[in-house]
């Protein structure tokens, strides 16, 4: 798996990947929503530097299979090191409501979203009181 920086605009745009291909199907509306939503601004990343940091996730996921080619989309170890890259509480915030957003585009948070979204928030010790707060300002 590639490094970035702490904090960095691709950290977050991985964590945004992830929650794009977590429940095996990267929906066109979950890419609609980025323009949207102006996530790429929002994070600091030009459209095409995102799609390669998707891209990119996508070819390390695929370098992790098993050797009957089995891919394991919710591996805690990955999840844990991925959310280890952002450390900034405003960028967690952030990144748990764009995650959010993403994961309920297509209509319906599936199960591998609701796990990791759920994973992501208590790992950083975020509810959803905390994202209510942040953005009610």
């Amino acid at each position: 798996m590639r490094k970035y920086a702490l904090n960095s605009p691709e950290a977050l745009a991985r964590l945004l990947a992830m929650f794009m291909i977590t429940d095996g199907n990267m929906d066109p509306r979950e890419l609609e929503l980025l323009e949207k939503l102006h996530v790429y601004d929002l994070i600091g990343l030009p459209r095409k530097q995102f799609t390669k940091v998707l891209v990119d996730y996508c070819d390390d996921v695929s370098d992790e299979a098993n050797d009957d080619g089995t891919i394991h989309l919710l591996d805690a170890e990955r999840i844990n090191d991925l959310l280890a890259e952002v450390t900034d509480h405003r960028k967690r915030i952030l990144a748990c409501v764009l995650a959010m957003d993403i994961s309920k585009s297509d209509g319906t948070i599936s199960e591998p979203e609701m796990a990791l979204l759920s994973h992501m928030m208590k790992s950083w010790g975020i509810s959803l009181d905390d994202l209510e707060r942040e953005f009610a300002r």
